[in-house]
C-alpha cells in the first residue's frame, strides 16, 4: 500500500485510535476516488467528478445512492430544510465531493452536519481540486 492509498492519522477526525469502523467499505470508496483522481486529474467542476465516481462505484460493485436527501430533525419535528449529500454508500457512509484548491473547516462541518442529520457515523470528504494529490478526510461522529 503506497502513501496515497492509506489514511494518515491526520486524515481522520473524530475518532480515537482503535475505534475505526467500516474500514473495508471506506477503503473501497477511497480506492474508487483515487482512480477517478488519477484518470481525470484536476481542473474539472465537481459534477464531472461526481459522475465519474458514480461510474467507478458501479464498476467496483460499491452500493450507492447519488444525491441522497437528508431530513433534519429537531426535537422530534422534521424541519422543512433538507440537505443533499453527494453519495450515500453501503447505506452507511456519507461521501461528499469538492473541487477547490483546498478543503476548509467549513467543508468538514458540512459533512459532520450531514452525519448528524442522517444519524450515520462515518463520512468521507474528497477534494479533487488539490494540485498534487486527492485530498481526503474521514470524519466520524
Amino acid at each position: 500500500m503506497n502513501e496515497e492509498t492509506r489514511f494518515q492519522p491526520n486524515d481522520e477526525h473524530g475518532a480515537k485510535p482503535g475505534q475505526y469502523i467500516l474500514v473495508e467499505e471506506t477503503y473501497a470508496i477511497v480506492g474508487a476516488a483515487l482512480e477517478v483522481y488519477h484518470r481525470l486529474g484536476i481542473g474539472f467542476a465537481e459534477p464531472v467528478y461526481q459522475e465519474a465516481l458514480e461510474i467507478e462505484f458501479g464498476l467496483r460493485n460499491i452500493p450507492f445512492e447519488r444525491e441522497k436527501w437528508l431530513q433534519v430533525d429537531y426535537k422530534g419535528h422534521e424541519l422543512k430544510k433538507q440537505y443533499k449529500a453527494d453519495f450515500l454508500c453501503y447505506g452507511q457512509i456519507i461521501v461528499e465531493l469538492k473541487a477547490q484548491s483546498a478543503l476548509t473547516t467549513i467543508d468538514w462541518s458540512q459533512v459532520i452536519n450531514y452525519l448528524k442529520a442522517s444519524h450515520l457515523r462515518v463520512g468521507l470528504l474528497f477534494n479533487f481540486g488539490h494540485p498534487r494529490f486527492l485530498e481526503k478526510k474521514r470524519l466520524i461522529v
